[in-house]
């Protein structure tokens, strides 16, 4: 009896043990089998949206965006320790690039390693402004610069990435069309700006920008800068002044009082849902704004 006993105790030791080993050989050959996963850092909103359309279902990309979507523009943000803890993560860093995210240098002084993906590498952009995404045109570089920038990081999902940027590409370019239709009403037209953002929907819709203001949460605006605004807009003819609601609601609604000026309150892209289809949808909205603003003004 002792030694069925001693048997069995053997039986279920060997039983154990080819059990845990071939556990350990299928979690390696799992292992061996799973795609490696890449984490993708945006720099902000537009960037997030961008690499989101481009990413699409990738499963071995993890994406994430280093500002919270209300942030807004990244004009003297500070980074936070949860932010080098995110980017200590990365395999890539997708910016807009232009100065827009003015503490880059600290990220590559900590993280020298780390693939930085400058969107605006390729963009012309406009003096002392990189707010580039607010150009249908520019924007479009932006995305393929990202996608060659993931591609050559993550080589096994470059032909996914390829696909879902062209996919991405041929909408931007529906939009890119409605664009040029409304140029007939805004080519030439003189405008005012209450956003340097601006300067990209001026070039790209032919406008002439004859006076400029940079509004936002910290801007203290003078009685002498208004009468300069009003000043500008009787003596240059213009009949259409481009603002952001958020910081530019008040001076827009001095300046339609005082002169025969209307506001075209435009979305800058900065903030908004975590939706792909989100810069579409907002700049979809701008062009029809556009349109309904200067078509009754067009002389024609």
């Amino acid at each position: 009896m002792k030694n069925k006993y001693v048997f069995v105790t053997v039986m279920l030791a060997v039983l154990l043990f080819l059990s845990v080993g071939l556990t350990k050989i299928y979690v390696n050959h799992e292992e061996e089998n799973k795609s490696e996963e890449y984490t993708v850092v945006t720099s902000f909103y537009p960037m997030y949206i961008a690499a989101l359309n481009i990413v699409g279902d990738c499963e071995n990309v993890k994406l994430e965006n280093l500002s919270e979507p209300q942030t807004g523009c990244l004009h003297d943000y500070q980074l936070t320790p949860a932010d080098m803890q995110l980017l200590s993560t990365a395999d890539a860093f997708v910016i807009n690039g232009g100065g827009i995210e003015s503490f880059l240098g600290e990220v590559a002084e900590q993280y020298p390693d780390l693939k930085i993906i400058d969107a605006s590498e390729r963009v012309d952009l406009l003096e002392d402004n990189a707010h580039a995404w607010m150009s249908i045109t520019d924007y479009m570089v932006q995305i393929e610069t990202i996608t060659e920038g993931l591609s050559e990081l993550d080589a096994e999902d470059a032909g996914t990435f390829l696909a879902n940027a062209e996919s991405y590409l041929n909408k931007l370019q529906g939009l890119k069309a409605q664009a040029d239709e409304v140029k007939q009403f805004t080519e030439g037209q003189n405008v005012v700006i209450f956003h340097e953002a601006y300067e990209y929907v001026a070039e790209e819709y032919g406008m002439n920008v004859s006076y400029g203001m940079d509004l936002d949460e910290e801007r203290q605006v003078s009685a002498g800068e208004v009468a300069e605004v009003v000043r500008q807009v009787k003596e240059g003819g213009v009949k259409v002044i481009l603002a952001e609601e958020l910081y530019g609601k008040d001076m827009g609604d001095t300046v339609e009082s005082e002169t025969d000026a209307k506001v075209c309150y435009l979305d800058a892209l900065v903030r908004g849902e975590y939706e792909a289809d989100s810069y579409l949808n907002a700049m979809q909205n701008n062009i029809t704004l556009l349109k309904e603003a200067f078509a009754d003004e067009k002389d024609y």
